[in-house]
Parts: C-alpha cells; structure tokens; sequence
C-alpha cells in the first residue's frame, strides 16, 4: 500500500507542467520543419516580402494549427510549408532559433530530423550545402544550451522516388558528417507503402553506415509495421499506433526491442487517434513493448514535448519511474554505438538524480 501512495504522489507532484518542462527528456521524433519559433518565422516572412499577415496574432493564427480544434488531416498538412526561405542565412537563422529553442523542453538528448529538400526546393539552393548548414546551425544552438543533438535526413515517400532518394542519399553519405547518424522515411502512407521502397532501404542497411526510422501504422494497419521492419530494416518505427491489437507485432516489437516513436498531440490533430486519453503508448507501455514520447511537429501543432509528458502523467498516471524508464528506452535505442549509448545513459543518470534531487521526488 505504502508503494501505491508513493507512486500517487509522484504522479500527483509531476502534473505541475513547471516541473514536467525541467524534468531531463530524450527525443527521437521531432522534425525541424515542424520546430519553428513562430517569432522568427514571423520577421523571416515580412523580410521576404511573403503574403502573410502584417499583424503576429493572425500570422500566428493563420500558420499555426488551432490548439483546440477537431481532428483534421489536410488542414494539419496545409500548414507546412517550404517558401520561407530566400537565403541561406534564412536557413540558418529558422534552424538555429529552433534549437535553441528546445531549452525551453528540457531536452538533454535529441535525434532531430529534418528533409535538406523541403529548405532547398523552392529555390534549388545545393542540397549539399544546405545540409551542412542545417547541420552547423544546429549544433551552434545546441552548443549554447547544452544539448546532445545528432540528425535524422528525411526522405518523403510522396515527393521522391526510389532514384532520387538514393541520389541525395550518395551525396550526403559523401559528405562524412558524424552528425548524421539515421535515415527516415515519412509522407503518405497509404498511397506509398513500405514496398516502394526496399531497393533504396536495401542499400542503406548493407552499407551499414546509417540506421532507419520509418513511419508506419500511424494511419496505415499494422501490416505496414510488419513491412517497415521485415523489408526495409527499420531499427525504429515512427507513431506505429497500429500494432496496439496485433498481439504477434507486439510480441516481435518486444524481443527485437523495435522502439515505437509515439506521439499523442500530434496523433489527436492528424485524426489518426483522436481518443488521447486511451491513446496507444500507456497500455503499449503498460505492456513491455518499447515506446518513447515525442512531440513530432510542436511549432504546427501549437504545443511542445512539455505538453505530450502532461498528458502521459495525467492520462496513464506515469510516475517519474515511469518517465526514466521510458527515457533510458528511447536511449538505448539511439543511433549511435554501444559505447556512446553508455555514456549517455550514465550522464542521463546523474542528471536525473540532480534533478530528483532538486525537487524531492
């Protein structure tokens, strides 16, 4: 009994947002596109002369997806955006302001994707160089916090094809940047299914240099799961909600310690899972199948990570037990080596003592 009444306690303790927003996190699923200060986007658009409201309320309101609004898929889509940008400094200004940002969530270790053709295409800047720079914005950001950072490239299944993903992936493979430790593969689902897609994953996994994160069963069944990790190798899958009743997925996910990146505010704005309170990752969890929390696209979404851990706590009744667990899942299953995960893990440690520490929990 006296374990319950702790457990309670914490619980009860660890709804204050405050203390959430501090509490030390690892992120595996955010993409950078969706990260922007709205600030910041706001002085890049009207110093590019964009039609966009003069008036930061309705620019906000208008690239923003309301907070409280209905579950709606398209209206989430229409607000990305790859227009922004006139110049490299545009890119470099939008990529360091966003990391610095992540201040704000108490992020300690982050695995931050981005796609170099979303910041290129509008004026086919080289895509090489766009990389780099996104790459070095974000590390001077990141160096200024305090933030353990590594990139994810984005390949999207509806706007690139077989050929073109592994032509941009041959030349960013060439460029030999530490940072870049993961490929991701995201977009539509249901249109492009893994399938597509194995001649491309085939090469990555046999070069063996980077591992892949792909999205699947976020408004696909489970099956794409299945395809995700049986055809292209994914170490990771992306949302994955579906695997929920597939008891056999759920059983392999398990034993080959498959992380499911999971996201509710995001999950809940998209309609691909509007009950947030009976949402996938407390029973995955409740269940031993791996799963981290992420926020996915908070700039989009009009929240943060802050917010996904509020939820956890208050839908699924997580402790802080809960929420290192959960952490040291996510970070051992990080892109990196045996031993750069340790070392993680063991930094991530002390932290956390500090910070249990601090507050007395």
């Amino acid at each position: 009994m006296k374990g319950t009444d702790e457990s309670s306690k914490q619980g009860a303790n660890l709804l204050t947002p405050e203390l959430i927003r501090s509490f030390p996190k690892v992120e595996l699923h955010r993409h950078l596109e969706g990260s922007f200060p709205v600030r910041s986007l706001f002085e890049i658009a009207h110093k590019n002369g964009l039609d966009m409201p003069s008036d930061y309320d309705a620019f906000k309101e208008q690239v923003q997806f309301p907070k409280d609004s209905e579950p709606d898929f398209l209206k989430f889509l229409s607000k990305f955006k790859n227009t922004w940008y006139r110049s490299f400094d545009d890119v470099y200004r939008i990529a360091y302001d966003s990391v610095k940002e992540f201040a704000n969530d108490g992020l300690y270790y982050i695995e931050l994707r981005f796609s170099p053709e979303h910041f290129a295409f509008h004026n086919n800047f080289d895509r090489n160089k766009i990389t780099k720079l996104v790459i070095q914005a974000g590390n001077d950001a990141a160096a200024e916090i305090d933030l353990k950072i590594k990139y994810l490239i984005t390949f999207n299944r509806s706007k690139q094809d077989q050929n073109e993903m592994s032509a941009l992936y041959e030349e960013i493979k060439r460029l030999n940047l530490p940072d870049i430790v993961g490929m991701d593969l995201a977009g539509d689902e249901i249109n492009f299914p893994p399938e597509l897609f194995t001649e491309f994953f085939s090469k990555v996994n046999s070069d063996g240099v980077y591992k892949s994160t792909i999205h699947a069963g976020e408004v696909s069944a489970s099956d794409q799961i299945w395809k995700a990790v049986k055809l292209l190798g994914a170490s990771r899958i992306g949302h994955g909600t579906s695997c929920v009743d597939d008891e056999e997925l759920k059983a392999y996910l398990t034993e080959h310690q498959v992380v499911l990146e999971q996201c509710i505010t995001s999950n809940y704005q998209t309609g691909s899972w509007v009950d947030e309170k009976n949402h996938p990752l407390g029973r995955l969890y409740r269940e031993g199948v791996p799963v981290s929390i992420n926020s996915d696209d908070p700039f989009i979404q009009d929240t943060d990570l802050t917010d996904d851990y509020v939820k956890t706590v208050r839908y699924f009744g997580f402790t802080i037990d809960d929420l290192i667990a959960l952490n040291l899942t996510a970070l051992r299953s990080v892109f990196l080596s045996d031993s750069e995960k340790q070392n993680l893990i063991d930094e991530y440690t002390r932290r956390v003592a500090a910070f249990r520490k601090k507050y007395g929990i």
